[in-house]
Formats: C-alpha cells, structure tokens, sequence
C-alpha cells in the first residue's frame, strides 16, 4: 500500500511524542504522561535525525491528491524547517529564559496531568521519580552550550535561578504534592510515602540546579540582553510563518501607541472627566476587586456566555468544546494568563489559567477581554477547531503544529472582535481591552528596540532619541500598559529571553484585519464566513494563512 502524508504524520506524531514526552502531554497526546525524554544533547541530535527522515520521506511521495493532502505536507514540512533551523543555529543549547524553556516545563507540566484517577496519580509519581535525571539531561545542554559559546543572557540566569530556588523550596507545588494525594478517597499509604520521596528528591534537583546555575553557568553568562538583527530575524520568521521588516513593523507599532494612548484618553474621560489616564486606571486597580473564588465565578460565567451567544452567528463551535475550565496557576512562575488546550480524545477540557503570583484581591476591569482572549472565542476556540478537524486535517497538524502569529493573532482579533459586538459593556472593560491592546503593541517597540539596539523616535513623547535599555522597557509598561512594577519587569524579561515572540500578537491580529478587510473589498461581509477561513485548515503559518483566506 502506498504510503500517504496522513500516515507519515502519525508515525511522527508517536516518534516525536516518544521523544517528549511534556510536548504530548501539554498537546493532549495519551500515552506518555509517565515519562520526561532525554533532555541532553543526545535527545536534541535524535529528534533532529528523525525530523530530517520525516522531511525525506515525504519528498518520497507522488503528488498532492488535493488540497488536504497539499496543507498536510506543507505544514509537516514548515514544522521540520522550524525545529531543524532551531537546533542548527544552536538556540537550544541556550534555550533558558523566564517563561518558555525546559526548566518551566519541568513543573508546569504537573499542572496538565490528571488527579482524578489511580492511573493519573501513577504517571505523577513515575515523571517525579524521573526529574532528577531529566533536570541533568537539561543541565548536560546548557553546558554544551557554554562548550561552544551559546549561553543564555544573565538576566535570563537570574529569573532561572528564582524559580528553580522556589521548585525547591517549602512552598512549592512539589512540597504539597503528597498532601495532595493524601486527601483523596482512592489513595494508598504506600503510594503517599513514594509521592513524598519523589517530590523530596525532585525538590532537591531543583536546588542542585539552581546552584549549577549560580556557581557554573552565571559567571560565563553575557551582560548583554538583546540577540541582535539575525538572530532575532530568525527567531521572529519562526513565531511568525513569514518575514517582516523589523523597521517598519517598529514604526508601525509605534503608530499604534499613538492611537490606543489616544482612544484611552477618550474612554477616560467618560470615567471620570476630571481625572487623568494614570489616575482612572489606578482607580480601576483598587474597585472593584474580588477573591480569587469570586474571580474563577465571574470569569466561567464570561465564558458560558459568550459561547451561548455567538454560536450560529458568528462561529460554528463544536459541540467537544462547549467546555472550558477556568484556573489559578500556582505560584512560582511567569505573572500573567494563558491557555492549555483540550487533550486529543477532549477528555481534558481547554483550560484558562491565572497566575497572580501572591495577590489575594484581583481587579477585574482588564480581564474581561483577557477572558476572550484565552478563552473563547480566542485560543479555546482556535485550538478546540485545530483539534477537531479529524476529518481532514492531519492528526501531525492537530496535535502538534503551533505559531504564535497564528494563534495569538487569532486571540488578540478575538478581543477586537468581542469589542466590536459589544461584550465589552462598560466603560471600564473598555479601559481594560485598550489596556491590553496597548500592552501588544508597547511588546512590538520594546522587543525590536531592545534585541535590536534602537532608539526612540524623536517625535515621541516617551524619552525621544534615547537608547532602549531594560529599565526603560518597565517604565513604558508602568507608564502605558498600567502594568504594577513586578509584572512590568517579569514582562521585559520575557522579552528579552524570547526573541520575536511578543511582536506575534499583535502582527498576527495586524495580518487577520486586514484579510477582513480584503475580503470585504471583494464583496464579503460576511463575520461568519471569514472566521471559518481562518480556522477551518488548522494553525499555519502568516504567509500561508494568506493563500488559504483568499483562495478562490
């Protein structure tokens, strides 16, 4: 029998899955939940060997029977340039940063295994009783790094060392796990003292670590933040699916300030006439705020009915993800919100996480639209789709094909969207959607300014002609986003660590407007049709979106 796209796919899903198994537990692929993979050197160079096979054996195939056949090749193919590129230019020996490497792998992936089940509480005490081993395999790639000069910045050790301390430490997720356990109707004394001496020793690993960090790998590590134009263009391309001029986007990005800073001086003034932008929003920050408990409610009711309103409207959802489960993270990692997405077989609903770090009263004014944004009809409705579209979709683009521009692209449209239809119903949720569109596009400025070493258009009002510099890019944030100063600096850190990441949300969402707009130049108005364009062949890359949207 001939081979097919479709089939080559699912071995490499399963390869790959195998290879990492965190990547097909944060997917939602069943089987690996017990297991972490090679994080070395040796790990990084298979996973590469196999990408390179699946990129053979795909040349190997007749022509595309159809336009399915064709995305499923395309996609498998971008992916392989995306991850080979990857390991090639040696960014993965480098690869620690605040938000987005192994080591916030290594303890947020916890947070996606079941607790509800014998089996569930089987795999958490096989990956605990892993980690040591993982965590070495780690620490064996960042000193191949430093063997060939590829290190992560300081900064970037810095926020390493602070989470793996706190990974160790007495108040975090590991020192409760077995109490956790313990609780439960279906535990085992037995099975309570191994959790204690897994968690135990995979808390000591962590403190073993974060002192290689400080005692090894800092003192070798560069002062300097930003990675410069070629490295950052490479990263950007990866996040993006395209190429962008860096210069222009930076201009563009800056108009954007201008404009959101305009429409908040409007909405402001509706609040309170009297007051400035800083003291409207200082006041939004105190009232009304509410308990962690109360702010789950809230944000589930957000959810419930949005999803009850605008379906047959604006979106067809399928009926796996009519359900979305709404979380606080624990504490210890990266300030802010984010989204999992629902297993393969939906028994794992999508979920929207909070991490507030240690604040108990939570203002609600910016995250409203936060809620569509995670949410539906954001990631949980692109992602619920993605998953969905078993029919015609490769499971390999299902499962495992992500970028950003896409994905946070669709998300940030999505809060447009939800303020273009109104569920933005008072004045303060309206501060607090500008509020995070103003957080995207002071991201595009900082991040090109700083990983590119720009200056600040002279006509600007915020430090004209001066160099960006870290400090610089928390002030904007404070100034501009009304961010508090820990989320300010954990925000600016991210940045730096994650080079093109934050300019996708808002050049993605700049991509999909104006597909709307195109296709409304050609006739069609029509809000439902166009999101089914977008969503309906899965994640891909900008360049490729365009071709799917506007094909005949």
């Amino acid at each position: 029998m001939q081979e097919t796209i479709y089939a080559i796919g699912d071995v490499l899903v399963d390869d790959l899955s195998a290879l990492s198994p965190a990547t097909a537990t944060a997917f939602g692929v069943r089987g690996y939940d017990h297991l972490w993979g090679d994080y070395g050197p040796s790990g990084i160079e298979a996973t590469r060997a196999r990408l390179l096979r699946a990129k053979a054996d795909v040349g190997q195939l007749p022509a595309a029977a159809d336009r399915w056949d064709d995305l499923a090749r395309r996609v498998l193919l971008d992916y392989v340039e995306i991850h080979v590129s990857e390991i090639d230019s040696g960014d993965r020996y480098r690869d620690l940063n605040n938000v987005a490497s192994p080591l916030q792998v290594f303890r947020e992936t916890f947070d996606l295994m079941p607790t509800n089940s014998v089996e569930g509480w089987g795999d958490i005490l096989s990956r605990l009783e892993l980690l040591p081993e993982a965590l070495a395999g780690y620490q064996a790639t960042l000193d191949e790094g430093r063997r060939r000069g590829l290190m992560a910045a300081r900064r970037q050790v810095k926020a390493g060392i602070e989470q793996a301390a706190h990974s160790a430490g007495a108040d975090s997720w590991f020192s409760h796990v077995s109490t956790d356990y313990e609780s439960l109707e279906f535990s085992e004394p037995e099975v309570t003292v191994a959790l204690a001496g897994a968690a135990a020793g995979a808390r000591a690993a962590f403190g073993a670590f974060a002192q290689y960090l400080e005692t090894e790998y800092l003192p070798d590590a560069s002062s300097v933040d930003g990675v410069g134009p070629e490295r950052y263009a490479r990263a950007a391309a990866r996040f993006l699916g395209t190429t962008i001029d860096p210069l222009d986007t930076y201009q563009w990005g800056w108009g954007e300030v201008d404009r959101l800073w305009e429409r908040m001086e409007s909405v402001a003034s509706v609040l309170d006439p009297d007051a400035t932008i800083d003291e409207v929003l200082a006041r939004l920050r105190r009232e009304p705020a509410v308990s962690r408990g109360e702010f789950v409610e809230l944000m589930v009711e957000r959810q419930r009915r949005a999803l009850a309103e605008l379906d047959g409207t604006h979106f067809d959802i399928p009926e796996q993800i009519r359900r979305v489960e709404v979380k606080i993270a624990p504490r210890g990692g990266a300030l802010g919100a984010y989204y999992t997405g629902p297993s393969e077989d939906f028994e794992r609903a999508g979920t929207v996480w909070y991490s507030f770090g240690d604040e108990s009263l939570i203002p609600t004014y910016d995250q409203v639209s936060t809620a569509y944004h995670e949410g539906f009809p954001g990631h949980h409705l692109q992602v619920g789709v993605q998953v969905g579209l078993s029919s015609r979709v490769s499971r390999f683009h299902r499962m495992l094909f992500w970028l950003s521009g896409y994905g946070e692209g669709w998300a940030l449209y999505a809060e447009r969207l939800m303020d273009e239809l109104g569920y933005l119903e008072r004045p303060e949720y309206e501060m607090g959607f500008l509020v995070s569109q103003m957080l995207r596009a002071c991201r595009v400025v900082i991040d090109i300014g700083c990983h590119l070493g720009l200056a600040m258009p002279a006509g600007q009002l915020f430090h004209p002609g001066e160099q960006w510099t870290f400090d610089l890019g928390v002030e904007m944030l404070e100034r501009y986003a009304s961010l508090e100063r820990a989320y300010a600096e954990s925000e600016v850190t991210r940045y730096l660590g994650w080079p093109g990441q934050a300019i996708s949300y808002k050049v993605g969402e700049r991509v999909i407007l104006e597909l709307r707009d195109e296709l409304a130049r050609r006739g069609n108005t029509k809000h439902k049709e166009f999101h089914a364009r977008v969503l309906g062949s899965g994640p891909v890359g900008l360049d490729h979106l365009r071709e799917l949207v506007l094909e005949k």
